[in-house]
């Protein structure tokens, strides 16, 4: 296989490199990440000014950039050919429920599918087993190989923080959804000048069986196709009749 390789945690992370290394056993792996932590990027580009890259190895390129400029970069410019699969992580930390609108990790994996390449995500719900999420998605692979996705869609993974013959059933999820954040931190630079720190994320508020956060719990492998398509189609004919009485 030929598989590339992003994150938005930065090209020195660890877990990008304990994918890189577990995947490499598939074939071909080229890594395209950021210079730095581009955590909680989404989906932006950077439009402003140009990208600097930097080579940092034998098929290892880090980008000035944000993950969507990294993929975006590698698809259209840096590689000769088509990879199989686009990879994005291990991220450090779960992308779960509402985690999807703002990471990076989703938004490199987004950008492999807009640019027609199968792409899957995968975040590691804690920072210790690593290894266990990269195995996870080279048995995901290995099962693409004989057995090609049968939807068009971008699948997350989520992996519980445990070592791999700890891990529980493989389950297909919806996302769930937490409540809102918790207020802002707010504080004082040395000039006396207010700054303000985003407050942590809300508890969980949608979290039961079937759901992302529910499969996490009971330490299963949690798989959530992700489609980019986000038209509300069953409110179509509803907004076509308020228009409509509207006009007139």
């Amino acid at each position: 296989m030929r598989i590339l390789i992003s994150n938005d945690d930065g090209i020195f992370a660890r877990g990008i490199n304990t994918l890189a290394s577990v995947l490499s056993e598939l074939g071909e792996v080229t890594v395209v990440a950021p210079d730095r932590n581009r955590s909680g990027a989404s989906n932006s580009l950077t439009l402003d000014y140009p990208l600097r890259i930097r080579e940092e190895g034998e098929r290892r390129v880090s980008v000035e950039g944000t993950p969507t400029d990294c993929v975006h970069f590698a698809l259209n410019e840096w590689l000769a050919y088509r990879p199989d699969v686009v990879v994005a992580g291990v991220n450090h930390g779960a992308n779960l429920g509402d985690d999807v609108l703002y990471s990076g990790t989703v938004a490199a994996a987004t950008e492999g599918h807009f640019l027609g390449v199968p792409a899957i995500a995968v975040s590691l719900v804690g920072d210790t087993h690593f290894e266990t999420a990269a195995q996870v998605v080279k048995q995901i692979l290995q099962n693409m190989q004989t057995r090609p996705l049968p939807t068009n869609k971008i699948l997350n993974v989520n992996v519980p923080d445990v070592p791999m013959n700890e891990l529980g059933d493989w389950q297909v999820t919806r996302l769930g959804a937490r409540h809102r954040a918790e207020n802002m931190v707010k504080g004082v630079d040395p000039r006396g000048k207010p700054l303000y720190w985003l407050g942590p994320p809300g508890a969980c508020q949608d979290a039961g069986p079937g759901t992302d956060f529910y499969a996490i719990e009971q330490r299963c492998v949690s798989i959530t196709p992700l489609q980019v398509d986000l038209t509300a189609h069953d409110s179509l004919g509803a907004i076509r009749e308020w228009i409509h009485q509207e006009k007139n």
